[in-house]
């Protein structure tokens, strides 16, 4: 096969018609379980541990994106002063994988009883987010998790459970991306070109509209960030803002 962006193109097209044939009652089933939340007064709460972030990055903060969602961000830790850049970057120490973080993440932030999580993992064998889900599970919280289905069942969990990160999930997406991640194969042992990223920013946007189409259907306002080119939107966003004032990141 030539690495090109056409067969890229090719591959990559085959696994977004994947995802829509396979995951899409999933997906619809993810935005219903969001648009109660919503509802309820409750966030949607994104964590993603490492690249994974940019998925609630893409789902918060522009025109056209849901008001009610925040981001749990590791470095939170250190943009509101709970320890230090030095302690946080200690390669001797990996903060994400230090005992009991999970729990100190989730007293940081102003999260609801009706909140609903959604986690990202590819692999989904990880500290981090198990014990994210673990929290969330503990206080009540329904969970959403978008992993790839093909490399979490590939590989043992690293947790001391030895539980994986869907064992504890409302909802499992498959963001339908190999082992690896990495899709298109080279003339070495190694492939290129990962996708993750690309299925991620599909599921997150789907979810949303999911969402909307629920609160749309019981007659509730939709509380989605408006494009300020009329006083009227301008208006509308600073009233959202006053709604969920100190529930939500307002920052990259």
């Amino acid at each position: 096969m030539k690495i090109n962006m056409h067969t890229f193109h090719d591959e990559l097209s085959g696994i977004i018609d994947k995802l829509y044939d396979t995951q899409g009652a999933n997906i619809e089933k993810a935005g219903e379980i969001c648009g109660e939340a919503i509802e309820k007064g409750g966030v949607i709460q994104v964590f993603g541990s490492g690249h994974s972030i940019g998925f609630g990055l893409e789902m918060r903060n522009k025109a056209g994106s849901l008001y009610p969602i925040h981001q749990l961000l590791m470095n939170d830790f250190v943009k509101m002063g709970y320890t230090t850049l030095e302690d946080f970057k200690d390669m001797n120490n990996i903060f994400e994988r230090r005992k009991g973080v999970a729990e100190r993440l989730f007293k940081i932030y102003n999260i609801g009883p009706e909140d609903v999580f959604i986690i990202i993992s590819n692999s989904g064998i990880n500290g981090v987010v198990i014990d994210i889900a673990i929290e969330a599970k503990k206080a009540g919280h329904k969970i959403i998790v978008v992993t790839s289905w093909q490399h979490t069942n590939s590989e043992k969990s690293r947790h001391a459970s030895g539980k994986k990160l869907y064992e504890f999930a409302d909802v499992v997406i498959d963001n339908c991306g190999p082992t690896g991640d990495a899709l298109m194969p080279t003339d070495k042992i190694e492939k290129v070109a990962s996708i993750s990223s690309i299925t991620g920013v599909i599921i997150g946007q789907t979810i949303e509209l999911a969402a909307c189409e629920k609160l749309k259907a019981d007659g509730y306002e939709l509380p989605v960030r408006r494009l300020e080119d009329s006083e009227e939107n301008i208006a509308f966003n600073r009233r959202m803002e006053e709604k969920y004032e100190g529930r939500l990141n307002n920052e990259y």
